[in-house]
Formats: structure tokens, sequence, C-alpha cells
């Protein structure tokens, strides 16, 4: 980060059950202890539109067809932008998005099929162009998060009742997008929470020296 007056937006990604979430409100809180401003979102959600276009598109007994899931996604991404992360960056705050625009490369794009190209130029439209300071990848495949959820007891969603196949194109969407998209940290997510956590500093402290100073990390 260069600009010293201007926040930080990072995204959490991954497959279900990856353990995203958790780490998001893991790292909100280590930063807030530490007196930084720091905004959660989710994706899709976090603004009026999009909370409402969370209930359809993760709904368990709705059928929606794979370019209508892209436009809505789309939609409430447009309205996250403009409404969250621009404001809340050009504030100075820290914001923390559970899923962005890599979640529609590999679920839309690897997961449904629809062409990458297509997908890519449709998302640059809804974010005006704007990217994440970086997006860890916390990576883990599909079979280990889904047992995850069933130990947790969650009820699944449309989305998590997807066949097999489908989550591992995704997980393979991910993990080819690594190379390709500027910006991403692949984070080992297997192991306790604690220990994802610090492996989750680790990269941040490397990256953003400024925000996440190394001598804390180890202190941690």
């Amino acid at each position: 980060m260069t600009d010293p007056e201007r926040g930080l937006f990072l995204a959490f990604e991954g497959v279900e059950g990856s353990g995203k979430t958790t780490q998001v409100a893991r790292l909100a809180a280590w930063l807030r202890a530490r007196g930084a401003d720091v905004v959660v979102a989710r994706e899709p959600g976090s603004t009026p539109l999009g909370e409402r276009i969370r209930e359809i598109v993760l709904s368990a007994d709705l059928h929606v067809p794979a370019r209508s899931e892209l436009f809505l996604m789309l939609a409430a991404r447009a309205a996250f932008v403009e409404q969250v992360v621009r404001p809340g960056v050009q504030a100075g705050k820290v914001v923390i998005a559970d899923r962005f625009e890599l979640s529609t490369l590999a679920y839309q794009g690897a997961g449904r099929g629809l062409p990458l190209d297509e997908v890519e130029a449709c998302n640059r439209v809804a974010t005006g162009g704007l990217e994440p300071d970086a997006t860890l990848l916390m990576d883990v495949d599909p079979e280990v998060g889904a047992e995850r959820q069933r130990a947790a007891g969650k009820a699944a969603d449309r989305m998590e009742r997807e066949e097999a196949a489908f989550h591992r194109r995704v997980a393979e969407g991910y993990r080819a997008h690594e190379a390709r998209v500027a910006g991403i940290v692949r984070i080992d997510a297997i192991g306790g929470e604690e220990q994802v956590h610090h492996r989750v500093l680790q990269a941040l402290a490397a990256r953003f020296p400024e925000t996440f100073p190394a001598a804390q990390v180890i202190r941690y």
C-alpha cells in the first residue's frame, strides 16, 4: 500500500468449507485489536440490493440458469463496489470481503462452463476496474471442505448442494487462476483455525509491511 491515506481492500476466496469466513472474522478481530478501522463484507451481499440477490442465488428450491446467475452476481457486485468498497478504501479503512471477483471466474466460469473471456469482460463492467489489493485463496480440496461442513451440521444452500463434479471444477478454476490473476496469495487451509490464521498474517506481513508489521505477527 503506497498511499498512507488510502485504505486496503482484501478478498478471501475458496471452495465451500475452505474456512474463509472464519479467517475473515479472525483477521478483522486481529486488526481491530490494533486500532484499525475495518469493514467486513460478503459477496453477494452487504448492500440492500446485494442481500436480496443473495437470497435468490442461494435459495435451495430455485433453478437459476447459468447466465442469469452470472448477471445476478454482477449486479450485486456493482452495488458492493460503489456502496461499500470504494467509500471504505477512500476513507482509509481496511475492507475485507468474503468472496469477490475470483469467485465468479471459478463458479460461473469454471463451474458453470461459461466462456471465461465473456465472464471477465462482464466482471470488469461490474467492478469498474477495481481489484483487491490482495486476494487470499484458501486452498483446500473440495472433498475436505464438504466434510467440514457435514461435521459442522451446516444446512446446504443451492451452491453447496451442487454435485461433487461441479465443486471439483470450481477448485480447479481457482488453482488455474492463481498464476494468471494479479494479487492472489495462496494460503494452505489445512490445519487448525489458529494455524491457518497465522499463515494469513505471515502472508499479509510480507505483502503489506506498513499495515502488518512483521514484529507484531511474530509476537502473535
